[in-house]
């Protein structure tokens, strides 16, 4: 099912390199997620809940497309995001990339020594928005449940901090809001926020195929530990 949406909705609503909503697998997906929906609201509480509790939080590479993040199950703030607003798109509701800072004590759990030493003060996070009812609703879905109930037990986070993973679909859910160091702003998709991260000369997650997936073995293993901790 898709909803009517305002012709100037088109930049959230069409697909882009990473964000390729029309990948007929995706399209597939999409539509078995939200069938039965009544209203958008439905539709998109229906995909957040996918997307939290089917894509386990786990490093990739940060330059692919949705389709395979769908088909991985896995991914970190900027590929959940991705494959969010791809899902949203693909069933006709307007969605967006927000990025922010967060200092990098946010990851040092997960992240090797090595590894961690040599990133900046802070590194970028986004997560998606739906166009819901006339405006723009935060619904960032990156912790499964048990991840989260693990962060509150290992004091990685505490439940004044991070009150609640649940999203009712009218307001904002932001997981780290506590830890914004700065708010960088709103993209039409996650395209669009890695042209400005390159244009800043920011560091981007590890993309090197060679060895890249090294340090996503290890990552992913200490996330599997916490959530099974």
């Amino acid at each position: 099912m898709r909803w009517q949406t305002h012709e100037a909705m088109g930049e959230y609503l069409n697909a882009t390199k990473r964000c390729d909503c029309d990948n007929e697998k995706l399209q597939v997906k999409a539509k078995e997620i939200v069938k039965g929906s009544q209203t958008p609201k439905e539709a998109a509480l229906r995909v957040f809940h996918f997307i939290r509790d089917q894509i386990r939080f786990g490093m990739d590479y940060p330059d692919v497309k949705a389709s395979r993040t769908l088909t991985k199950k896995i991914g970190f703030c900027l590929t959940t995001t991705n494959l969010h607003i791809a899902l949203l798109r693909a069933v006709g509701i307007p969605a967006r990339c927000h990025y922010v800072h967060l200092p990098k004590e946010r990851v040092k759990g997960i992240t090797p020594r090595f590894m961690y030493d040599r990133m900046p003060t802070v590194i970028g996070h986004a997560w998606c928005e739906c166009y819901l009812a006339e405006k723009w609703i935060a619904c960032e879905a990156l912790l499964d449940k048990p991840l989260y109930e693990a962060n509150l037990r290992t004091g990685f986070f505490t439940k004044e901090q991070v009150p609640t993973i649940d999203w009712d679909g009218e307001t904002d859910l932001l997981l780290f809001k506590p830890w914004f160091v700065k708010d960088i702003g709103t993209f039409p998709s996650l395209d669009n926020a890695m042209a400005e991260v390159r244009k800043r000369g920011e560091a981007m997650a590890p993309s090197n195929r060679l060895f890249g997936w090294f340090l996503f073995l290890l990552i992913n293993r200490r996330i599997d530990r916490i959530r099974k901790s």
